[in-house]
């Protein structure tokens, strides 16, 4: 099943860093969609397309449209926040709020209304159990969220977003500054979300979109040269450009 549709999406910011060019690409649900390639290719821009974060970038021209569940996101009267609650999105460093552990959690959820606390305790459960890290936090909810490790701060980030039950999780190359240990934790969880979740990732190097991508997208200075099935792009890719990127040649 089709979960985001892209048709004929161009996008160009002032200064003329990382554009997209005419991209299409067809995201299938419940599945890891990896964007692979060289800085600059456009791979954040595309995340940031997703849920409109480009919004708050000085972007000079826009056009195409991108369909989650047949709707077009990129409409003037489209209502972010309730996109942005439904595209959910984890960045490369983690940025927990400067509240509890419990809080980084509940804060979307009180933002938008909730104040049951029966109703908060079981989100921020069920989000930390989602996001592999209740089992290490669970005694000490109470405690600030900056005397996590690195790797525990971005799973409570991925927590925060799936607190309030998006469909859909965009991450902008959310390993880049783990070790290998927090990286395999993180790897784990994504595995299990696919079931309940449309996964969109910007991996931070070629062996994670190997290990983690049921698809593939490979971008090349703002173009989408090739999109498949994780196992057709890495065996054998049919663009020329998509197999020197893997084999190391650039990027």
């Amino acid at each position: 099943m089709d979960k985001i549709v892209v048709e004929h999406l161009n996008l160009r910011y002032s200064d003329g860093t990382e554009s997209l060019r005419d991209l299409n690409l067809v995201i299938p649900a419940n599945a890891i969609t990896a964007l692979m390639g060289p800085a600059g290719g456009g791979k954040s821009t595309f995340l940031r397309a997703l849920n409109r974060l480009n919004d708050l970038a000085d972007v000079v021209a826009q056009s195409g449209r991108v369909l989650i569940d047949g709707k077009d996101i990129l409409e003037p009267e489209m209502d972010v926040i309730a996109l942005r609650r439904k595209v959910g999105m984890v960045f490369s460093r983690p940025l927990p709020l400067p509240l509890t552990i419990y809080q980084n959690v509940s804060y979307g959820l009180e933002v938008a209304g909730e104040r049951n606390r029966e109703v908060l305790d079981k989100a921020v459960k069920l989000a930390l159990d989602q996001a592999e890290l209740w089992d290490e936090v669970h005694d000490r909810l109470s405690d600030p969220a900056e005397a996590l490790s690195g790797g525990q701060k971005q799973r409570l980030c991925l927590a925060r977003a799936l607190a309030l039950k998006p469909e859909v999780i965009l991450l902008d190359e959310p390993t880049s500054a783990l070790d290998p240990v927090a990286t395999a934790k993180i790897e784990s969880s994504l595995s299990e979300l696919k079931k309940n979740y449309t996964i969109v990732i910007a991996p931070h190097n070629t062996q994670q979109t190997a290990r983690v991508a049921d698809w593939v997208a490979f971008f090349l200075q703002g173009e989408m040269i090739e999109f498949g099935p994780s196992k057709d792009i890495f065996t054998r890719p049919k663009d020329k450009r998509t197999e020197e990127y893997i084999l190391g040649r650039y990027g």
